[in-house]
Formats: structure tokens, sequence, C-alpha cells
């Protein structure tokens, strides 16, 4: 999540400062079916955000809400396809979908991954198969993971402040919603850059 708003932060100041060297409006044109992003939000937002219900959120249900999510935004993705970006962003959520479904509906991650992001925790810190917490992830070991590539296995380097897991999947709808929001700055080359 970390990880898109920083991208989305970037492409709509970008997107902005083009558009003022370009001397034209920054437009959000008309997506259609946004009304999708809202929908897979919704049980995101109580599975694993609102803190009177995420702890208590069966972990059966986890899997359906994340999936059902990942479904609906590749939706409003494919519907969207020709705008800048998307397709991008619909790479990625097929990336993310596939790890999900193939390892029962949560996205896996390593104890290694996990390691490095608390080298402090305690050996009994987390168990493998479980829910991380009352996050979107389960612990497994990267040999028991289908497609353990596309899994939660990235890291931000030992010098970065904040400790961030993320998979090629959120790299891709990063990339895409960063973009997408910049390309609402016009995509003509300003008349100051041209020679």
């Amino acid at each position: 999540m970390i990880l898109l708003i920083a991208a989305a932060l970037l492409g709509l100041v970008g997107g902005r400062v083009w558009a003022v060297l370009a001397q034209r409006p920054y437009e959000v044109p008309n997506l259609r079916w946004a009304g999708l992003v809202g929908l897979a939000f919704i049980p995101q937002f109580f599975a694993f955000f609102l803190p009177a219900t995420r702890g208590g959120f069966p972990r059966e249900w986890i899997g359906v809400v994340l999936v059902s999510s990942q479904v609906l935004l590749l939706l409003f993705s494919i519907i969207n396809i020709r705008r800048s970006g998307f397709w991008l962003l619909g790479l990625g959520l097929v990336c993310n979908l596939l790890v999900i479904i193939l390892n029962g509906g949560m996205m896996p991650i390593s104890p290694e991954t996990l390691q490095k992001l608390y080298p402090n925790a305690s050996a009994g810190a987390w168990q493998l198969g479980q829910r991380l917490g009352v996050g979107k992830d389960v612990v497994l070991p990267a040999a028991e993971t289908v497609l353990w590539f596309l899994s939660d296995c990235l890291t931000l380097p030992n010098w970065a402040v904040y400790k961030l897991a993320f998979s090629v999947g959120d790299v891709l709808i990063a990339a895409g919603a960063f973009w997408m929001l910049f390309s609402f700055g016009g995509s003509s080359i300003p008349k100051e850059m041209q020679t």
C-alpha cells in the first residue's frame, strides 16, 4: 500500500508539473466503471484496516475478500485498458491474483523475508501457514510457495528507514498508477522543451 501511495503522489505531482510546463490544465478523464475501485476497497477496509473489525475477521473470509477485491480492480483495469498506465496496473493485478489464488487466498511471505524485516523478532513471532498479524499475508516457506517469485519477497534496501515487503505485482501496479496520474498532465512535449 505504501508503494502505491508513493507512486500515486509522485505521478500526481509530476503530472501537474508537466501540465504547468506545457501550459495546459491537468485533466482527469472519465474513467469507465470507476465505482469498482470503491467497491473493491470496502471489504479490504473492514478486513485489513478498521481496528474494530480486522482482528476478528475470520481467516476463511480473508481469501474471499482479497481475491474478490483483486478481481474487481482487474475488471476496472481491463475496462479502461486503453488509458495510459492501465495495462501495467492490470498486469500487476494478474501477478498478485495468481500468487494469491494458488496459495490459498492470501499473499505469501516467507520466514526469510520476515527475518529481513524484523531481524530482532523472537523465533515464535510468526507461525508457518498462519496469517501474519491482521494483514493480507500468510507465512509460507519459499520452497512451499507456488510462484514464490510473485509473492511478497522483495524488500527495500537495508539502509531504508521504513521496512517493507512487496511483490513484483505491487511494483507493476505502482508503476501503472504513476503513469496513469502523470499522463493526466497531457501527452505532448511542452513548448519550452521543444527544439
